[in-house]
């Protein structure tokens, strides 16, 4: 007996049936009816790039769902072949050179399919690679937003939810959130039992919700989607980026994924560009530090190497040394790997660590005539040797190392191959920049320290008097009891008791008694005794002048700096 299968006659007939019949039945006319194989797309993944072919509204009015792609393949469930529309979807694949493959399945199969465009499209994808926040709803969350407390609280209502909808709307607010409380980065966590998610605030992570597994997997799709990632690619490491458009700003989000014991971990780096629009005179480098600097990022040649921790600030104070200098009468290049800000009027260049090493991108940068070229970092002997050969030659270079202190520039240099005799002539300025978090000014209090805090800044104030170091110009009381505060945290700093960062700086000038020493290969602390004779403060001494001035609090300094030493 043959079974007559339209759409409207199936429809009638498994109204009332249960989704285990319907399978059934389709099952069973599938071959018999209409020699077509039968699938169901129940415990399948549906390929997000199959639906690119195949526009939503078509495919529903031709009653079929794509749901793998692969070369010139392409996989189609169809509800049945008798549709109308269905041979003009035929004939555009063929148009596109695609190969298609049909498969009998049944309704609810092909809502699953439905579901996934439903996903995809309510990203609001406005642009290649970007997502936007409406103004209604950043409106919205920003008289709704106001501590982290409050982020996690419309967070946890929207999480409850089970609509179609409700993944966007989630995705929008942790975005939405991070950007109105100043976080840096967004870490989503999978454990056993539920998704960890925390905002990098300042420099410490805090957490703001645990959100139900089923959530992150569609959290997880859709950032994967945004960023350009391969969504069934789960063992092994992978990095995108897109784009939120926010008060006409793009703020870039780089993406990254590692596998894990219960999922894969994602971090989102936002890269906001009024991040890195710090001018050189708000970093909080001291006054004395700052003329010098102020002085040496303008002369016609020379190597100024930053070193400091990931993390620690070194790009924004090398984009605040380009934005110094900047004049429309001299040009200046980058190379960096990736470029995470865009700086107007200096042309940009990105190293590839396969196709165009940082050595070949400095080289090429040369041959582009620049005054000031900015290496994002020094990391191997060749990018070394060319960035030192390029300051030798009449042009000035800003870059940075991977090197605990200022004083330890000059060994690790040396130790990639650099020729001592020629660093005393290339090498102008050795930094070193931690970051510590400042004290909010609505809730900060003075506090008493410990004995063991009072006997390390008094050491540290008595050997910088030593070297004829003078205090007298910070405004600070340099004599025990300091004064000091300590954080209380208030509605203004998210309760933290901080609000925001400030560098703390340490440099060494590449005088007539350092450039006698380097061609001897000094050890750092060689390179320490003639600095601790520039009159200059280090790290711990910046730290202590910020501490004692109310900025910051003695744990920051602590946490952030070494403050035992060896006359």
């Amino acid at each position: 007996m043959t079974i007559p299968f339209s759409d409207e006659k199936s429809k009638s007939k498994i109204s009332d049936s249960v989704l285990k019949e319907e399978e059934q039945l389709v099952e069973a006319v599938a071959q018999s009816n209409f020699g077509m194989p039968y699938i169901n797309l129940a415990g399948m993944p549906i390929e997000a790039d199959s639906l690119k072919y195949i526009p939503e509204d078509m495919a529903r009015q031709a009653g079929l769902a794509p749901f793998k792609a692969g070369g010139k393949h392409i996989h189609i469930a169809i509800r049945t072949p008798e549709n109308k529309n269905l041979e003009a979807i035929k004939k555009s694949l063929a148009d596109q050179g695609m190969i298609t493959h049909f498969y009998l399945a049944s309704l609810a199969s092909l809502n699953r399919v439905y579901e996934r465009y439903a996903e995809i499209s309510h990203a609001t994808v406005s642009r290649e690679g970007g997502i936007d926040i409406s103004g209604e709803t950043l409106a919205r969350l920003g008289a709704q937003i106001k501590t982290m407390q409050d982020v996690s609280n419309d967070i946890n209502a929207v999480a409850k939810l089970n609509d179609l909808h409700s993944t966007s709307r989630l995705l929008e607010i942790i975005l939405a959130g991070a950007i109105i409380v100043g976080a840096s980065d967004i870490h989503i966590e999978p454990e056993e039992d539920f998704i960890r998610l925390r905002y990098r605030l300042d420099g410490v992570l805090e957490e703001i919700a645990q959100l139900n597994l089923a959530k992150y997997h569609l959290i997880n799709s859709r950032l994967k989607l945004l960023s350009g990632l391969k969504l069934t690619q789960t063992d092994t490491a992978q990095d995108g980026r897109f784009s939120i458009f926010y008060k006409d700003e793009e703020i870039g989000i780089r993406t990254s994924t590692v596998p894990g014991a219960y999922g894969e971990g994602i971090v989102m780096r936002l890269l906001d560009p009024k991040t890195t629009q710090v001018k050189f005179e708000d970093l909080g480098i001291e006054p004395k530090l700052f003329a010098i600097l102020d002085e040496q990022i303008k002369k016609p040649h020379g190597l100024i190497l930053i070193t400091g921790p990931t993390g620690s600030g070194k790009t924004t104070t090398l984009y605040s040394f380009l934005r110094r200098i900047y004049s429309s009468e001299i040009k200046i290049i980058t190379v960096e790997d990736p470029i995470e800000y865009h700086l107007p009027g200096i042309t940009q260049t990105q190293a590839d660590t396969v196709k165009y090493a940082f050595a070949d991108a400095v080289r090429s940068a040369v041959r582009q005539d620049p005054e000031v070229c900015m290496v994002g970092e020094i990391r191997d002997k060749e990018t070394a040797g060319v960035a030192i050969n390029f300051a030798l030659t009449g042009h000035m270079v800003f870059s940075t190392l991977h090197t605990n202190s200022a004083a330890g520039v000059i060994p690790r240099l040396i130790d990639l191959g650099a020729n001592p005799k020629i660093l005393v002539s290339a090498l102008s300025v050795s930094m070193a920049q931690r970051l510590v978090r400042k004290l909010c000014v609505e809730c900060k209090q003075k506090t008493v320290l410990g004995a063991d805090a009072e006997k390390r800044i008094t050491k540290i104030i008595n050997y910088a008097q030593k070297n004829g170091k003078d205090f007298t110009s910070y405004d600070i009381k340099i004599n025990s009891p300091f004064e000091v505060y300590e954080p209380v945290g208030c509605d203004k700093c998210n309760f933290t008791g901080y609000k925001g960062r400030i560098g703390v700086f340490e440099a060494i000038l590449t005088d007539n008694a350092l450039a006698e020493l380097i061609p001897t290969s000094p050890s750092e602390h060689e390179i320490e005794k003639i600095a601790d004779k520039q009159n200059i403060l280090n790290m711990r001494e910046d730290g202590v002048v910020k501490l004692l001035k109310g900025i910051t609090s003695y744990e920051e300094v602590l946490g952030a700096i070494d403050l035992d030493f060896e006359e």
